[in-house]
């Protein structure tokens, strides 16, 4: 019985998976999320905050004034004013634009890491796999507030080092996820014609593998930018972060808690909420895009 013969696929372009679909359900699904809409609104609110408030309240934040400390929020001082007399509110969005600098930068840098990882360890296989995965389980082992304590006594913190740092803990998770996928992945025909018709690593890699696991990458990136944030929050609050007088919401929050029996709510509340939204925002922005765009969700829901 003579088989019919499948047309090649083009050599020029990417090979697409055996789906044959779009993202174009996935992200449907995805704007009609209440949880999507629900952290995009709270990190958007974030962001005008902290890098266009600036620009409509012009107050230094850095600006003492030894006989209007401790002063509790007023139309002079909307969010009242710390124990130097600086404007809270002012000083919030200043540090939040640390804050959410620090970490998106070092939650997006730990996704990239993690990508090219998982990406080289799945496709080579074998004892390369094998090396590349054990290196993952060691640092894995090693306790990250210690390594950061260490970083913090050798190096004078900055904004770019703090970014670098936590970086180089975070990546480990996704590059373990982004292996697993392509462990899969690389068993499906249409990796298989893509070989057969002379790519090269690299462009496999590219053009063939990483967008079928950018739903992984985007879930996890959303998670990790989440973590990150949490973790400058965390080390500041510590008093790993950055010294002062450059504000931030963990540090606010840790000076706060120094006058929690003097009533100054003022000084609790408001860095403590902007931490808890980021990371509410960011989290419901991950668990919108892993319902839409993780297979084994959209089966269970179809």
């Amino acid at each position: 019985m003579a088989v019919a013969s499948l047309p090649a696929p083009d050599a020029g372009g990417p090979i697409a998976p055996e789906s044959g679909r779009g993202l174009g359900r996935e992200w449907r699904s995805f704007w009609s999320n209440p949880l999507a809409i629900a952290g995009i609104s709270l990190l958007g609110f974030l962001l005008l905050l902290s890098f266009v408030g600036p620009l409509i309240y012009h107050v230094n934040p850095e600006a003492t004034n030894l006989l209007d400390t401790f002063a509790a929020p007023s139309a002079g001082h909307v969010l009242g004013t710390d124990a130097l007399g600086r404007d809270e509110l002012a000083r919030l969005m200043l540090g939040g634009q640390l804050s959410l600098e620090v970490g998106f930068a070092a939650g997006i840098l730990s996704v990239l890491l993690g990508t090219l990882y998982g990406l080289v360890a799945g496709l080579a296989g074998g004892w390369l796999d094998a090396i590349m995965m054990r290196i993952v389980d060691i640092l894995f082992a090693l306790p990250g507030l210690y390594i950061l304590l260490l970083v913090d006594s050798i190096f004078s913190p900055s904004a770019i080092l703090l970014v670098v740092v936590i970086s180089v803990l975070s990546w480990l998770g996704t590059a373990r996820l982004v292996r697993a996928e392509v462990l899969t992945l690389k068993q499906r025909e249409f990796v298989h014609a893509a070989r057969s018709l002379g790519s090269g690593t690299w462009r496999l890699m590219l053009r063939h593998l990483l967008p079928n696991v950018m739903g992984v990458v985007m879930v996890t990136a959303t998670f990790a930018v989440g973590g990150a944030i949490l973790t400058v929050a965390g080390l500041s609050f510590l008093g790993l972060g950055l010294p002062p007088p450059t504000p931030n919401w963990g540090g606010m929050l840790a000076d706060g808690t120094n006058y929690i029996f003097q009533n100054a709510w003022w000084l609790i509340y408001p860095p403590g909420l902007a931490i808890v939204a980021a990371e509410l925002g960011v989290n419901f922005l991950g668990d919108a895009l892993r319902a839409s765009f993780d297979p084994r969700l959209r089966e269970g829901r179809a």
